[in-house]
Formats: C-alpha cells, structure tokens, sequence
C-alpha cells in the first residue's frame, strides 16, 4: 500500500502525470456514471433524431434518435474494460511463455522466439482481420484473438530480462542446492519482470483502444446494437452532412482517453525504471 502511495504521489510531482491522472479519471468516471444520467443507449426515438446537443440531450442524438451520451458512455465503458482484459490476459501469458522459455532455453526457447517472429511478421491489423475472418467476431472470440497479437511484445521482454538473470550467481547457487525451478522462478524471475510488465502493460492500454476502435470502426469489432468509439465514429461520419456531433464526441472522448493513458504510462515508465529518470 505504501509503495502505491508512494507511486502516485511521484506520477503526480510532474506535470504530465497529473494530466495523464486527471484525464484518465475523467474518462473513467464518463464511463461509469453515463448511464446514470443518461437514458438507455439503444433507445430509439425516431422524432429526435439528429437533434443537436442540448440540455436534453448533452451529446445530441443520432440518425434514429438515441442518446448520444448514453452511447458514447457506453462505448467508453467497453473499451475499458476490453483494453484491460486485453493488456492483463497478454501480459499474464506472454510473461509466463517468456520466463519459461529465458529460463528452460533450448529448443523450447527456439520454438517460442519463431512463433513470436512469425505473428510479428505480420501487420497488427492485418492479423487480426485473418484472425476474425476464420474464428469470427464474438466477444470472447474477439478478446483472444486480439489478445494473441500483443503477447509477443510481454513475452519478448520477459524472455529477455529471464536470459539476462539467468547467469547470476544467486541463481547457479539455488540450482546447485536444488531448488525446484518453479521455486526459483516464483522467488526471483517473477519479481524482476513484474516491474517492466507494469510499465508496458500500462504503454499498451492506449495502443488497444486505438486498435479495438480502428477495427469497430472497419466493421471487425464490435456489432450492432451494441455501441464502440469506432462504431460511432463511422456511424457519425456515414451522416455527417446533416450532423457532425456524432463523430466529434466520440473521437473527443477516444482522443483524451488515449492521451490520458499514453501520459499515465510514460510517467509510470519513469517512475518505475530509474534509467530514464529525466528522459522525455
């Protein structure tokens, strides 16, 4: 508890982490209290529609006249949460495969290094289009396939701090009195990784909204009636001759939720890792 106090007290001792702090409480409070104040997202009321932002409705309505907050909320609310599940089953299981194969070496070590080479290999989106085009876009489905194009980055990093504190002497020293690896890797690797994880899972968040919103906004992602940034971002810019409202509050709201993230992360990578102490 103290070492997180501490860790927000330094995020918030510059600027940029109180700004990245502050937006990224705004948008998760947008997130949850939307739907609170504002009606149900999937509420049609054909006479509203294309009504511009009011006290009524504060983000305008859409081409059928629902609520454009209680959307934006909504897909505000999605992203959220998918990003987390996203960054934290990525970098649960990319840090293990890491570890093990940094560890183990060998052909294990080989295995693993080719198949991050290959999903590397190829464009992010570009994977996961092939990726849903075979296993489709369910929610589930779509949270594991994304999940697979961002293990390599966890498990490359952990494979390579596992390598590097593989030769240390403490190490040779608990093998040579056999000590079960598992023991060892709980007691020693784990700890060593589980900074740098933080600090990329954190760098990540942003990168995945972009990535879910990119695909919802292609049609990949997320499925009517259900709301997504994306989808409102391109439903928005589908009817932007007669109203501009749509697109523009979601993309503000993409905009400070990446912003926010991506300035929490970097002033958490300089907090974590003294080495780029005054580094911007």
């Amino acid at each position: 508890m103290k070492a997180l106090v501490g860790t927000l007290r330094r995020i918030c001792s510059e600027r940029d982490g109180r700004l990245g702090l502050l937006f990224s409480v705004v948008v998760v409070l947008f997130a949850l209290v939307g739907p609170l104040v504002s009606p149900s997202p999937n509420a049609i009321d054909v006479k509203a529609r294309f009504e511009p932002p009011s006290v009524t409705h504060l983000f305008g309505t859409d081409n059928i006249g629902r609520d454009l907050m209680a959307r934006t909320s909504a897909g505000t609310r999605y992203a959220l949460v998918l990003a987390v599940t996203i960054v934290l089953i990525s970098s649960i299981v990319g840090s293990l495969i890491g570890i093990s194969a940094g560890v183990l070496g060998g052909w294990y070590d080989r295995a693993v290094t080719a198949i991050f080479d290959i999903i590397n290999a190829f464009p992010p989106l570009i994977l996961a289009f092939a990726l849903i085009a075979l296993y489709g876009t369910g929610p589930v489905t779509f949270i594991l396939l994304i999940t697979v194009v961002f293990i390599p980055q966890f498990g490359r990093m952990a494979r390579a701090r596992a390598q590097a504190l593989r030769s240390q002497s403490f190490i040779e020293a608990e093998r040579l009195l056999a000590v079960h690896p598992v023991t060892i890797a709980l007691r020693h690797f784990l700890p060593n990784v589980a900074g740098p994880v933080i600090v990329l899972a954190s760098m990540n968040l942003p990168v995945v909204i972009t990535f879910e919103a990119s695909l919802s906004f292609l049609g990949f992602g997320v499925q009517p009636p259900k709301s997504s940034l994306g989808t409102l971002i391109k439903d928005g810019f589908v009817s932007i001759n007669q109203s501009w409202w749509p697109t523009v509050s979601a993309a503000i709201v993409l905009a400070i939720a990446t912003l926010g993230a991506t300035l929490l992360g970097e002033a958490l990578r300089r907090v974590i890792d003294p080495k780029t102490t005054g580094v911007r």
